[in-house]
């Protein structure tokens, strides 16, 4: 077996790995940069403004700019942070939001993992982005970067409690946790989707999203208003940039495994439809999400910190348990 192995990671193979890793990271930073400016054109389109329109044809290079901007200003970290914590959070937010991808079918033969527990592993690698945050708040050794830090935890805590809950019910009528298996058994036509049959657990999901998400309206912890941008205030240049990354990657993610559990997958709305490649209806759905959390962005405000707590555990995880109780029920009289 050693042996075996020996031959299998050779150099060859490692530097083979280690490039399509690079280009991979590549082709991921170019969608989400040239998807921040689709967002700044559509927000400024829903509110009647122009939108990035100076730097480069149509305003393509403004976010280049941007990012480029990011990445090659001064790195500063406070004299009394604890430096190797601060160093660290950034990348403990960044990673986990390029590993969630793993585990979203976007086609039959097009997925990077084939895992038997593809909602665990997105639910448990998400989560690890909270420590991140909360360690960026303290390394900072700033009182509002703490407050953010502390504000964030308990959003991202109590909401994702009731988005785990709200999945369930999509895990009892599927048998399964693999997200391959769910979308397949989805086919057939949007009547056979989940939202249809699950339409509170739905519901409970999407607000639940959006939350985790720190988009408005419930961007809170980077409420400048209040806590002076929350807990990354103390970082700058490309530190800042992760965190921010980390962020909007979530968001094609969570719109990735809305369109799997809820919304079919990769199946056709009407089987005689299903000549079309299952890539292009995913692609569609989960453009529908992201242009539905664009759309939240430009139209709703932010709400206050008790209304956002009180909607996660007064209303939303009560919800998300009758949600698991009427399934049940459904289950045990249809057999």
């Amino acid at each position: 077996m050693l042996d075996l192995l020996q031959q299998q990671l050779t150099w060859t193979n490692a530097a083979i790995f280690l490039a399509w890793g690079v280009v991979l990271l590549l082709v991921i930073l170019g969608f989400v940069t040239y998807a921040i400016y689709f967002e700044r054109k559509v927000i400024g389109w829903m509110q009647l403004r122009i939108g990035p329109n100076r730097v480069g044809p149509l305003g393509l290079l403004q976010t280049v700019a941007d990012v480029t901007k990011l990445l090659i200003k001064e790195d500063t970290i406070p004299k009394k942070a604890d430096r190797e914590l601060f160093i660290l959070a950034p990348v403990i937010a960044f990673i986990p939001s390029f590993v969630v991808v793993a585990a979203i079918p976007f086609a039959p033969q097009l997925m990077s993992a084939d895992l038997n527990i593809g909602v665990l592993y997105y639910v448990a690698l998400s989560g690890i982005s909270t420590i991140g945050i909360v360690l960026g708040g303290w390394a900072s050794n700033n009182k509002y970067a703490l407050l953010g830090g502390m504000r964030s935890a308990a959003q991202m805590i109590s909401y994702e409690i009731p988005l785990v809950i709200s999945v369930v019910g999509v895990v009892m009528m599927t048998g399964s946790m693999n997200l391959r298996v769910i979308v397949e058994q989805q086919a057939g036509g949007f009547w056979h989707w989940n939202f249809l049959p699950q339409i509170i657990g739905f519901a409970v999901f999407i607000v639940a999203a959006v939350s985790e998400l720190n988009r408005t309206p419930f961007d809170l912890p980077e409420a400048e208003s209040e806590l002076v941008a929350g807990y990354h205030v103390e970082y700058s240049g490309f530190r800042f940039a992760f965190f921010m990354l980390a962020e909007y990657v979530y968001v094609f993610a969570i719109a990735g495994l809305t369109a799997s559990l809820f919304l079919g997958g990769w199946q056709a709305p009407f089987p005689f439809l299903s000549f079309i490649p299952g890539i292009v209806w995913f692609l569609l759905k989960f453009s529908f999400v992201v242009f539905f959390l664009f759309w939240l962005r430009a139209t709703m405000p932010r709400i206050r910190v008790d209304q956002l707590m009180g909607l996660g555990w007064k209303v939303l995880l009560p919800l998300a348990l009758a949600n698991i109780f009427v399934t049940a029920i459904y289950l045990g009289i249809t057999g």
